[in-house]
């Protein structure tokens, strides 16, 4: 079974198994949540568009980590006026596993 659930302003491709990072979850680690906002089921060759939700179809999953991605460096820097600055960024992302896929 296949979904395309809906998080942090993104949409994912995720099937039972799946392990992936999304924006920052409030949760502890090792908590369940429950995703509502599925725009997409498929079972068997059977896909069930959302309109813009699939009505009662909830994808569970279990947050694994919370971390952050590696640091990205911005600099700013304009010729023969003497300016430039660096700044360092680490964006936070949780980790979860899917666990089930109810339609």
């Amino acid at each position: 079974m296949l979904a395309v659930i809906k998080t942090g302003g993104k949409q994912y491709i995720v099937e039972s198994g799946t392990k992936l990072k999304v924006e920052k979850l409030d949760k502890p680690e090792g908590e369940t949540i429950v995703f509502s906002d599925v725009l997409l089921t498929e079972e068997n060759g059977k896909v069930e568009i959302g309109d813009p939700i699939v009505k009662g179809a909830k994808v569970e999953a279990k947050i694994l980590k919370q971390d952050k991605f590696e640091k990205v460096i911005v600099f700013k820097y304009k010729s023969k006026k003497r300016y430039k600055r660096k700044i360092g960024h680490r964006q936070p992302f949780t980790e979860i596993e899917i666990l089930s896929i109810k339609n």
